[in-house]
């Protein structure tokens, strides 16, 4: 049987689990879910994948999310 894992690692070194992958500069909420473009608002806490590791032991795949904190002028360019 062949099991793939995702996880998000954020800024400060947690990691949590999530059930599905991310692509590189794509910006997700607290939780890893992606936020939709453009942005309602700059208030919120957004995050964007900058990097991805991908180990593969044997029968498994296992994606390592890391994220990077958006600040808010940055926040800016993604709303309407």
């Amino acid at each position: 049987m062949f099991m793939k894992s995702n996880f998000i690692i954020y800024p400060e070194g947690d990691v949590q689990e999530i059930d599905h992958s991310l692509s590189i500069n794509q910006l997700v909420d607290l939780n890893g879910n992606p936020l939709q473009v453009p942005l309602p608002t700059t208030k919120l806490i957004a995050y964007r994948v900058y990097k991805i590791n991908i180990q593969t032991p044997t029968g498994q795949e296992i994606r390592q999310h890391y994220l990077e904190l958006v600040n808010v002028n940055e926040l800016r360019q993604y709303t309407r």
